[in-house]
């Protein structure tokens, strides 16, 4: 016994003492603006860059400087990493890597070519996407649809380790990117239409091994929760806080999913992230409020151990899933500076928090039409304190029927989904891809089986009504106060991420195939150009040799261009977004391009 715990004490020493060596190369390569080492450009997510040479003044001057193409259809979500004179491009499924040569024309270096089941296919919500590759300690990390997460050596391609994170034969598949902290790579789950269960999971960086897995619903020992230390809006959670608000054992099929993006506080050692939609999409079949579903999770790196938890959505009833990225900005509010985080939740609430402590700051709607609920109780003294107060007319759920609610708004798709948003400290505004889009709503009953479609839900979408007849908007939001400082609007969902710089551009694309640059203070429209598909990819800047470059992924696809993903017609298919972007096979087609743009010499 003696030895053995003489050997436990020697093993956290080691793990104490021993560099934290992905730690460094992420932070370094995050100093150097020219490079792109994280899909969110920084451990923050502010989507900002601080290269400038681009300006509101000669950004209409740009010109197509080169271009690649990946050679897979369907949606390109997320962007490309530059690590010194390389990029590396990612692919829809089947997941190919190439890493191209800048200083020589583009040649590809290396390609990597899974070998995955095309069975996963079919058990993939809302198309094949992937958003994106991560770097740290000379190594590319992928995580694959079929839920492999590999290291590759971004010098050769070669797979230096790989592991399984779950098993598409239950519906688990990935869709995420890695986020690398310290020694450690993070990724979450995708499957909530299949009624997976939800978790967060951390490989050891130098051989994939597990070091901790915290799920999103369940019991507190399987969540890293501790019923004392964990708070919520500045209380302890209390013992079996999941357990307690989900009926019998239907926190095991219960959702909760975790793929969207993860920020990281280096100062306070804690992550944050977002939890999915609760299992099945037909509240009557769920009561409770199943948590800890839509939540916000802030857990140590090193433990997994949560520090506090925000339910956005209690028992949702609009499959307003809560995985959207948490931005990290430090502002001043009443005369005091805090530690801040901003999510624009699909709801259509944007929540301004305190990230240390979870205390709820501004929680205000950032889409006019949003009508589900009429507020969020910040009434620290209500028993509703933090809770959307919803509007009885946009329940899903009319008295345990299942009926057709009707003029829902926003959408399933929500005002805002996985596109991330952009932040200029210049300016203090974030910077919001929206959509601008309204639902019907019709539960009905349905069965689990591991594996198949666990929805229970028909769904169709529409324009919002007595509005500018588009389906989106970008917009310009002042955190502190909770309002809308400018809005444009667009013909169809904006679903691609922003990009702001320090030359008071920012940058986003249309679903249309636009790649678009707008003034960061005022909105105006500075410059314009039709890439080849349309766009949900995440705008991109790096610099080459002394030139700034601006790039993008196109490939039209995702939730809002799965009629064109996957040849889809009937109206109510894709989970109703067939039919509300119909009109949008008339702008354009499918495609997979990299287009990267300079200014002339």
């Amino acid at each position: 016994m003696r030895a053995k715990l003489l050997g436990l004490a020697a093993g956290l020493l080691t793990t104490v003492a021993a560099p934290a060596f992905a730690n460094d190369s992420v932070t370094e390569g995050i100093k150097n603006s020219g490079q792109l080492v994280t899909q969110l450009l920084n451990y923050a997510g502010t989507r900002y860059s601080e290269l400038g040479d681009i300006t509101k003044d000669n950004v209409g001057d740009l010109q197509v400087a080169w271009t690649f193409s990946t050679g897979v259809l369907r949606g390109h979500e997320g962007a490309p990493l530059v690590i010194g004179d390389v990029m590396y491009v990612h692919t829809p499924f089947p997941n190919n890597v190439y890493a191209l040569d800048l200083k020589n024309d583009g040649k590809i270096l290396w390609r990597y070519h899974p070998q995955q089941n095309s069975d996963v296919i079919g058990v993939m919500c809302c198309d094949t996407v992937n958003r994106g590759l991560a770097y740290g300690d000379g190594m590319i990390f992928l995580s694959q649809a079929d839920t492999t997460l590999v290291a590759l050596d971004e010098k050769t391609g070669e797979v230096k380790w790989s592991v399984v994170n779950g098993d598409p034969a239950k519906g688990e598949t990935s869709t995420a990117t890695p986020l690398i902290v310290k020694d450690k790579v993070l990724i979450g789950i995708s499957g909530g239409e299949y009624g997976v269960r939800g978790h967060m999971t951390a490989y050891n960086i130098a051989d994939g091994k597990m070091a901790w897995r915290a799920y999103s619903t369940g019991p507190d020992a399987e969540m890293l929760v501790d019923p004392e230390k964990t708070m919520v809006l500045g209380k302890p959670i209390g013992a079996d806080s999941s357990l307690n608000s989900w009926e019998g054992d239907q926190w095991q099929i219960g959702g909760g999913t975790t793929w969207g993006w993860t920020t990281y506080d280096p100062e306070l050692n804690l992550i944050y992230y977002g939890t999915g939609n609760p299992s099945t999409w037909n509240p009557s079949q769920r009561p409770g409020d199943n948590k800890w579903s839509m939540t916000i999770m802030a857990r140590d790196v090193d433990t997994g151990m949560a520090k506090w938890f925000y339910q956005k959505t209690p028992h949702d009833e609009w499959d307003y899933d809560g995985v959207n990225e948490n931005i990290l900005v430090d502002k001043e509010i009443d005369g005091t500076m805090r530690k801040l985080l901003v999510n624009f939740d699909r709801n259509g609430f944007a929540y301004t928090m305190d990230r240390e402590s979870g205390e709820l700051l501004v929680a205000e709607k950032y889409d006019p039409a949003v009508n589900w609920a009429t507020e969020v109780d910040m009434n620290k003294d209500s028993e509703t304190y933090g809770r959307p107060l919803v509007v009885a007319e946009y329940s899903t759920a009319q008295n345990g029927e299942d009926v057709n609610s009707t003029g829902i708004c926003p959408a399933a798709l929500g005002t805002k989904d996985q596109q991330p948003a952009a932040y200029s400290p210049k300016t203090g505004l974030f910077y919001v891809p929206t959509n601008h889009v309204c639902m019907d709503y019709e539960p009905f009953r349905v069965s689990y089986a591991a594996g198949q479609p666990y929805v229970g839900a028909t769904l169709s979408m529409f324009p919002a009504p007595d509005s500018h007849g588009g389906m989106g908007n970008f917009i310009a939001w002042d955190a502190v106060k909770g309002e809308i400082k400018w809005s444009l609007p667009e013909q169809f969902s904006v679903w691609s991420g922003a990009l702001a710089t320090s030359g008071d551009v920012v940058f986003y694309g249309t679903l249309e195939g636009y790649l678009k640059a707008v003034d960061s203070e005022t909105g105006k429209e500075l410059y314009k150009f039709k890439t080849p598909s349309g766009i949900i990819g995440n705008i991109f800047t790096y610099k080459s040799g002394d030139k700034q470059y601006v790039g993008v992924l196109s490939g039209v696809g995702g939730w809002a261009g799965i009629g064109l993903a996957a040849g889809l017609t009937n109206a109510t298919e894709g989970l109703g977004a067939v039919g509300g972007y119909a009109a949008l096979s008339d702008y354009t087609a499918l495609g997979g391009q990299l287009t990267v743009f300079a200014l002339p010499n």
